[in-house]
């Protein structure tokens, strides 16, 4: 070979292995034959972990980490850290410190000195207060969203109120597993509310009333997995709890609810419904408990007796508010009870649906036993005729708000009877498919009994007709809110009188579904009572037409909302409300109007903007790249199309 300037022999590398050992070599070089180039002496070679050479081969150690260390001594380190943002940053870390966060409990935080000088001072610290509030719903409902949620909000101002809502069974993810990381993590909570949640049970329920045991409200619709052992729970740490409400629980009964009415002092409201398990020993045990502060109580679709009823009648000395729906066990004798305890001197508000134990002597008896009694709604009720309802009006002077639904045995007479018994105090009057009501001809003295009803309802009662609304318009003189819903048989010559014996000056006009109104009742609306007008429906009027709308737009001055869905409305009809002064126009319906094209517009462009939301839904003539200039031109409108 020949010699290279600068370099000796010996410094040329002449083949073979550069390492003694063969396995050392095989990691770095491959074992063929090396000749001919230069190489620096051969040097021992250095390695370190992760390699190990104590076996044939070299064996790759794994790398140490904090995820090496079980849950137990993570733990330990988790808890030792401030509660503020730090331990939000190590959340996102992994669903594994995530969950180990969420179910440190306050108590069990460890905080350095430094720490809790800080917390004193004011700084960040496990929020108490419970300013911040959470609903998920369906999906979004899972253990990890509750455990971030627990972990979160703690040094924002603390979870106050949290809702999760279930769509079914299959879509709800949640679990007590999720519901313990807001018991650990969410002491300020004071309102809890789970709807149709299968997945949770009682163990999750406990966590909450253990941990959050400022809580106020509990809300518990269909959740058929809790049972009296979770109520049990709830009374025994939740003494500060005012609101319950309880649907669809077929586990929860008389023992649960004895235990709230024993240690929880505080509660005003109670509702249930629909709860199998519940019985007379349930309620009397919880109504006796609570009746110096209990205010609401609703009672719906339950197998309680008369025996309920007389506990209501008995110990309900604060009761202002009372619901009884659907109690199939229920007769004449429990409301005769009831009103005979002279308990319900302070009832305000008395709401009796689908009862057949409504006799007329039973409804009597309500308005003796409830002299103080002002809003009044019963429904469904077989047996109550005109007889009862005149002779509780006259027992009840106080009432102010009478409705009255699908009671058939109702007719004119009891209608009018009422009218003349309350006139002087009762200012809504609601009836709805009451289809004992007949139109006659009645023969009235020339009186004013009724001036102080403001409010009138009559909806889809179709033997409501001209000759009553006739006679009730001179009746009732200061109406301001009319709504005849689905009255077919009214025309203008029943709607002319009432509106010129109006005196106070009509607000609020719903004339829905009814086909005979034309042109000529609308335009004497909006000439006699346009300057009070702010809101009319003329939905289904189809008779109504262009004409409407240019006395709607000469006269009605101060009208927010307009439906004119399903009229025989034109473009033309449309360019006369951009004439008028309606300035004050927030929603316009337009739906279903066939005759409504693209001509209108640059009409509703300029309406829009003082509109707030605009229904043009099937309006067929209009395009959709019309109503997308409109949805570019009008961003502050919300449209319907």
């Amino acid at each position: 070979m020949s010699k290279v300037i600068g370099f000796t022999g010996d410094d040329f590398y002449h083949g073979g292995s550069l390492y003694p050992n063969p396995k050392e070599a095989n990691v770095f070089l491959s074992l063929g034959h090396q000749a001919g180039f230069y190489y620096p002496l051969p040097k021992r070679s250095r390695v370190s972990v992760p390699f190990d050479f104590s076996g044939e081969w070299f064996v790759q150690k794994p790398k140490t980490t904090i995820e090496s260390l079980p849950d137990e001594c993570l733990f330990e380190i988790l808890r030792r850290l401030p509660v503020g943002q730090d331990r939000s940053q190590c959340a996102s870390v992994s669903k594994r410190w995530l969950m180990l966060l969420s179910n440190i409990s306050k108590n069990e935080i460890c905080m350095n000195e430094s720490a809790k000088n800080e917390k004193e001072g004011g700084d960040e610290g496990y929020g108490d207060e419970g300013y911040l509030s959470r609903t998920l719903e369906g999906k979004k409902a899972t253990d990890v969203r509750l455990a971030a949620i627990s972990v979160n909000t703690a040094c924002r101002g603390g979870l106050g109120k949290l809702s999760i809502r279930g769509n079914n069974k299959s879509e709800c993810w949640v679990t007590d597993l999720g519901l313990k990381a807001i018991g650990c993590g969410c002491p300020s909570l004071k309102s809890f509310s789970l709807w149709n949640v299968a997945t949770v049970g009682d163990a999750g329920l406990i966590d909450i009333a253990a941990g959050c045991q400022q809580l106020e409200r509990l809300d518990l619709i269909n959740c058929p997995a809790i049972s009296d052992k979770a109520l049990v729970a709830v009374a025994m740490n939740c003494p500060n709890l005012t609101e319950l409400s309880i649907e669809s629980c077929p586990n929860i009964g008389n023992e649960g609810l004895q235990a709230i009415g024993k240690l929880c002092p505080n509660l005003r409201s109670i509702s249930i419904n629909d709860c199998s398990g519940v019985g007379d020993q349930g309620i009397g045990g919880l109504l006796s408990a609570t009746s110096s502060v209990l205010t609401m109580v609703h009672l719906e679709s339950l197998m309680v007796s008369d025996v309920s009823l007389a506990v209501i009648g008995h110990y309900g000395i604060s009761v202002t508010d009372l619901v009884l729906n659907c109690l199939p066990n229920v007769t004449e004798r429990g409301f005769w009870t009831m009103s005979n305890g002279r308990a319900l001197q302070k009832l305000k508000s008395l709401t009796i649906g689908s009862s057949r134990g409504v006799t007329d002597a039973g409804l009597e008896a309500i308005g003796k036993g409830c002299p103080n009694v002002r809003y009044f709604q019963i429904r469904k009720c077989p047996f109550l005729s005109d007889n009862g309802l005149v002779s509780f009006a006259k027992a009840a002077p106080s009432i102010e708000n009478l409705q009255l639904e699908e009671c058939h045995r109702v007719t004119q007479f009891g209608f009018f009877g009422l009218l003349f018994t309350c006139g002087a105090k009762l200012k809504v009057l609601t009836l709805a498919s009451c289809y004992g009501i007949k139109d006659m001809n009645l023969r009235l003295p020339e009186v004013f009994p009724c001036v102080s009803l403001w409010s009138l309802s009559i909806c889809n009662c179709p033997g409501f007709g001209n000759a009553t609304l006739a006679v009730l318009g001179k009746l009732c003189p200061q109406l301001q809110n009319v709504e005849l819903n689905g009255l077919e048989e009214i025309t203008d010559t029943g709607f002319l009188p009432l509106l010129e014996s109006s005196k106070a000056g009509l607000v609020k006009v719903n004339l829905r579904g009814c086909k005979n109104v034309t042109d000529k009742v609308v335009s004497s609306i909006a000439n006699l009572h346009g300057s009070t007008l702010d809101v009319l429906n003329l939905d289904g009027c189809n008779k109504v037409g262009d004409a409407s709308l240019k006395a709607i737009a000469s006269n009605c001055q101060v009208l927010s909302d307009l439906d004119v869905s399903r009229c025989t409305i034109t473009d033309s009809g449309i360019a006369a409300l951009t004439r008028g002064n309606l300035h004050n126009l927030k929603i316009l319906s337009l739906a279903c109007c066939a005759s409504v094209s693209n001509k209108s517009v640059p009409a509703l462009k300029k309406l829009g903007r003082t509109l707030a939301g605009l229904n043009i839904l099937a309006c067929n003539r209009v395009s959709s790249s019309a109503v997308l200039k409109l949805m570019e031109q009008l961003q502050t409108c919300d449209i319907l199309s």
